[in-house]
């Protein structure tokens, strides 16, 4: 059942009983994005499913990714967390910020951050020049322009209704504050990251799965799962598979 934020946390959907499994979305979805899969996972889990700073019912919550992983503790309390890539990075700021919080951790199409300043700087400005054209040219054209892209091709639904849900203010506060380019590379703290971490990439999206290869060779307690066939929304792109992996990772690790 929908939830209002609570003080210092993130709106959320939350439904089923059992071990409490936090849910958060990608870019421009918001927490109705999982519901298919929520569904299947409540029949055995608590499902916390939020919408992450700028988006959905937290469209109005600006928050840089320290301060929204803050904001993601808050809501979600101790549990397994599992995000989709910006979600991902912001379950990735809570693992490493606040160990006590998570228990287990599933990582969908996300990294560690860039390394390279100059990289890292060139994504800012990029993002930044994305929120102006969302500004300029309105939210839906920016959407259609942001599910076209060639990351995407493998989504038949990217299910635009719910994408609308957005606003352009609390995306571009999105964009500016929580983008990649803003993001402080995690990759020398993953040693810490003690805790059985699922990391999921698709054949189809070969950055991301360069990405997970390269945190399952600095986390303590790593499972690499490539999913044949998928792209960058691997659990939206072959859902079945993407819930074949986790049941049987998270039975692995009770």
């Amino acid at each position: 059942m929908p939830a209002e934020a609570p003080a210092g946390g993130l709106a959320a959907a939350v439904r089923g009983r059992g071990r409490r499994l936090v849910l958060v979305h990608g870019f421009t979805q918001t927490a109705r994005s999982w519901d298919a899969l929520a569904d299947r996972l409540a029949t055995d889990h608590e499902i916390v499913a939020v919408d992450a700073p700028g988006h959905g019912d937290s469209a109005a919550i600006e928050a840089d990714l320290p301060a929204g992983a803050v904001r993601l503790g808050v809501t979600g309390g101790r549990a397994t967390y599992l995000g989709y890539s910006m979600g991902g990075r912001l379950c990735l700021h809570l693992a490493v910020a606040r160990p006590d919080l998570v228990d287990r951790l599933v990582l969908v199409s996300a990294t560690a951050g860039i390394d390279d300043p100059g990289e890292r700087q060139a994504r800012r400005a990029a993002d930044d020049a994305l929120a102006s054209s969302m500004e300029r040219d309105g939210l839906d054209v920016f959407l259609q322009r942001w599910v076209a892209q060639p990351m995407f091709a493998g989504l038949r639904d990217p299910d635009l209704d719910d994408r609308r849900r957005n606003t352009v203010t609390g995306l571009a506060a999105s964009l500016r504050r929580a983008g990649a380019g803003t993001q402080e590379p995690l990759w020398p703290r993953l040693h810490d990251v003690a805790i059985p971490v699922l990391l999921v990439a698709g054949t189809d999206d070969p950055k991301f799965v360069a990405a997970a290869e390269r945190m399952a060779d600095l986390l303590p307690c790593p499972t690499l799962s490539v999913v044949d066939d998928a792209g960058h929304a691997v659990h939206l792109e072959r859902p079945a598979e993407f819930l074949e992996v986790l049941h049987r990772w998270l039975a692995a690790t009770s």
